[in-house]
Parts: structure tokens; C-alpha cells; sequence
């Protein structure tokens, strides 16, 4: 029987949170050029509850931080196709109208800051896709070859992504007008 919310919490607190700090230090000092440390070590805190939830957690700081190396093995394996640098509103100034007036241009720059916000709201695999596919305009298909993932979970992230956006948009106030960056279009969507 998987343990309750409760227990699950208590020994979260007591056997894993006491150990945060030191592997935050021990991915730095390992890994120096990761910039994804709070990401790493949110995914490893993850795998280890569902670990436990199993019954294969022996010692919560050995596997801790063996699950952290392996992720950022991983990460560090995987190809960089992007900068890890936030996106920036010159990135999408592109689809500012360029006869708007002062005001309409105002408006439009804020609403497109919200949208920068958004994407970088996106979880990371699904902001990573979302970027190349709508900022870069890669084809779905050159994504999924670089990337390792079939088309459909490509057209999937993208659709999440938009959802996402869309949803993150409407609950800052902007409403009506489509937003979201024009990618060349190719025939597989």
C-alpha cells in the first residue's frame, strides 16, 4: 500500500529536504556549466517520491543524489539545439505592426513581454519544442529527428505550449488578438 499524502510529506521533510543544499552544491561544483540546478533538482525530487511510492528507496540521500547525476548526465548529454538565455522582446518585435500608433505599439510590446513570460512558464522539454518550432519556424519532423521524440509528441508539445500560453495570456488580461509568432508553415503542420 503507497504511503499517504501525509506520511509521503513527513518523510519528505525529515529524510530529503535536510539533504537539498548539499546536492544543489554538489551539482554545482560537478556539473559548473548546468544552468538548470533548480530544474535538476526538482525533477530528482520527483523520481525519488515515485520511487518511494514503489518501495525502492533504501537511503533517501544515496538515491537522491545518484538520481541527480544521472539527470544531469542527461541533460548535459543531450544536444543543445537553443541558448539557454531567456527570450528577449527583440526575439518577436517582428510582429509589432510598424504603421501602429504610439499607444497601439505600447499596448502590443506589454502584451508581447506577457507572452515572453509565458513561454518561459512552460516546462522545460515543452518550452525548448514550442521555441524552435514557433520562434525558429523548424519543421515538426527536423525537431523530432533532432530531438530523438516522434512527430505526434512534437505536434502535441507544440499544442500544449499554445494552450499553455493561450491560458497564461488570458489570465493577465489580454484577450482577442492572436499573439502567437508566426512560424513558416510546412506540410506537417
Amino acid at each position: 500500500m503507497p504511503p499517504t499524502v501525509h506520511e509521503q510529506s513527513r518523510w519528505f521533510a525529515k529524510e530529503v529536504q535536510p539533504h537539498e543544499a548539499d546536492v544543489r552544491a554538489y551539482l554545482r561544483r560537478r556539473f559548473p556549466t548546468l544552468t538548470d540546478v533548480d530544474d535538476i533538482l526538482q525533477e530528482s525530487f520527483v523520481r525519488l517520491l515515485r520511487a518511494r511510492e514503489t518501495g525502492r528507496v533504501a537511503c533517501a540521500r544515496a538515491y537522491l543524489f545518484t538520481i541527480a547525476r544521472n539527470a544531469a548526465n542527461g541533460l548535459l548529454r543531450r544536444p543543445r539545439l537553443f541558448h539557454e538565455e531567456p527570450i528577449t522582446a527583440a526575439s518577436v518585435l517582428r510582429i509589432v505592426q510598424s504603421g501602429a500608433d504610439v499607444a497601439e505599439q505600447v499596448s502590443l510590446r506589454q502584451e508581447i513581454e506577457l507572452l515572453l513570460h509565458a513561454i518561459d512558464a512552460l516546462p522545460a522539454r515543452c518550452r525548448e519544442i514550442f521555441i524552435l518550432r514557433k520562434l525558429k519556424g523548424i519543421p515538426q519532423k527536423d525537431i523530432a529527428a533532432q530531438l530523438g521524440l516522434s512527430v505526434q509528441t512534437v505536434q502535441v508539445q507544440i499544442a500544449v505550449g499554445a494552450k499553455k500560453c493561450a491560458q497564461y495570456l488570458r489570465r493577465h488580461g489580454v484577450t482577442g488578438r492572436n499573439l502567437e509568432p508566426a512560424a513558416p508553415q510546412d506540410s506537417d503542420g
